[in-house]
């Protein structure tokens, strides 16, 4: 058995690792001095995750880890996005003075290959040096498909990078899957170490994966130690004064969010009388009896102004409704075909469509789109979809200020309730992120030691 160091082992016991990369050579002129900071720490990191806010410069900073990888090793890099973000990142690293090509067939065009998340299984690992994920809170389903498919594709993959602006917006322990992804600890293994299940109840579903039987909690004697375990692989910024930079040009317009809750009294099947709903399937039973009133006041709305709108729905029928009653809209439907989809999104950003109608789960990841100020939502449990849904206006580089409409109906109230916990834990998560980046809590770990270390007189034998 080979030897390890006392050191060494009290490492392998806190698995806050060392770093796996090396020190850049690259740096895209246009970096500001916070994009360049963070853009060394996750060269020289290796594998890390990048959690800044919209509009920050994540793709320049992914960009960048690429040309890196490029330079040094003269090896392939596979950089994954969304549908219709793919060619926005062309386009950027063009911006950039970086070499990029398009693919969705397996083929490699050149040393930095962009695809979409669903085109990955076309791709073969060991074509690969390195992989970076956009818009990486795409992999914070423990049982997500995407999530497997990735975290096996990175298995052996030397460099990493997970950049995103969420990475894990309704629990903490969401983070587990960016640390397996990553290869530090595994989702189970994190939990394990840092949570705790109170009725100790963890079961394996039939093909023997973990699932999750109850909540889990953080440990009372473990904040502070998984706090500093997360930002051993992650840095997290809203604004370049988290790490000590200037504000300057990255101050946000308003955000104005208009509440407008429709009094409907809807009635479910065997009520003389309308309540909050509870669960999910009478809020779904809520929302199917209100596609009528909810598409109407949308349509009111967004009729009433010549500007760029997206309005944001849930259902193919609701999507169907506003395309019909909203004037000069167009819809990204999930049953159009990918390049249908990208075509659309793409003549949006441009400017050829005024009005758009679309779901969150289509087009809330990645796209920039600071030429509208102004979008309807159809709320649902899910505060990632809004987070991301309003972070495609409000975000740096929005010289306007954005108005939000939530529309919802009177039964929703426990819903929006939800929301508004969710938002709070977000804070509270990147709260600490960056308290644990920037306090005094950080170790500086020293192997010169000067002194010998003596035994307690009462332990010594005669």
């Amino acid at each position: 058995m080979d030897k390890i160091t006392y050191s060494d082992f009290i490492e392998n016991k806190s698995q806050i690792g060392g770093n796996h990369g090396f020190d850049p050579i690259f740096y895209p002129s246009m970096s500001f001095d916070f994009q360049k900071a963070l853009l060394e720490w996750g060269v020289k990191k290796g594998r890390c995750g990048i959690f800044a806010d919209c509009g920050l410069g994540k793709s320049l900073i992914e960009l960048g880890f690429a040309q890196n990888i490029v330079q040094k090793t003269n090896k392939n890099v596979l950089l994954l996005t969304p549908i219709a973000v793919g060619q926005q990142m062309v386009g950027e690293s063009e911006k950039f003075g970086i070499e990029s090509y398009r693919s969705r067939d397996g083929k490699i065009k050149g040393k930095i290959t962009i695809t979409n998340y669903e085109q990955l299984h076309n791709f073969d690992p060991n074509d690969f040096i390195g992989i970076i994920c956009d818009e990486s809170s795409i992999l914070k389903n423990f049982k997500g498909k995407i999530k497997h498919a990735v975290t096996l594709f990175s298995r052996k993959m030397k460099y990493r990078l997970l950049a995103t602006a969420t990475a894990a917006p309704n629990d903490f322990i969401e983070l587990g899957t960016s640390s397996e992804t990553l290869g530090y600890l595994g989702y189970m293994d994190m939990l394990n170490k840092f949570f705790k299940n109170d009725q100790n109840n963890c079961a394996t579903n039939r093909k023997g994966r973990f699932t999750e039987a109850t909540k889990w909690r953080l440990k009372g004697h473990s904040h502070d130690h998984f706090w500093r375990w997360v930002t051993s692989w992650a840095k997290a910024i809203r604004k370049p004064s988290n790490i000590g930079y200037s504000d300057d040009g990255y101050i946000l317009p308003n955000l104005i969010e208009n509440d407008i809750e429709l009094n409907l009294n809807v009635c479910l099947p065997g009520e003389m009388f309308s309540f909050p709903a509870v669960g999910l399937k009478e809020q779904r039973d809520v929302q199917r009896e209100s596609i009528k009133e909810r598409c109407e006041k949308a349509a009111e709305i967004a009729n009433s102004t010549d500007d760029f709108c997206v309005i944001w729905c849930n259902r193919n029928n609701e999507g169907d409704l506003l395309e019909k009653i909203v004037k000069d809209s167009v819809q990204v439907s999930g049953s159009d075909s990918d390049d249908s989809k990208e075509e659309k999104l793409i003549s949006f950003t441009k400017g050829q469509y005024k009005k758009l109608i679309i779901k969150p789960k289509i087009g809330a990841w990645g796209l920039n789109w600071q030429h509208c100020n102004h979008t309807i939502f159809f709320p649902t449990h899910s505060y990632e979809q809004y987070y991301q849904a309003m972070h495609r206006f409000f975000r740096f580089g929005q010289k306007r200020q954005v108005i939000a409409d939530l529309i919802y109906t009177d039964s929703d109230k426990n819903m929006i309730e939800n929301l508004q916990r969710k938002k709070n834990q977000a804070n509270e998560m990147f709260d600490n992120l960056i308290q644990e980046m920037n306090n005094s809590l950080s170790i500086q770990k020293n192997e010169n030691f000067s002194k010998n270390m003596e035994v307690p007189k009462w332990l010594k034998t005669n």
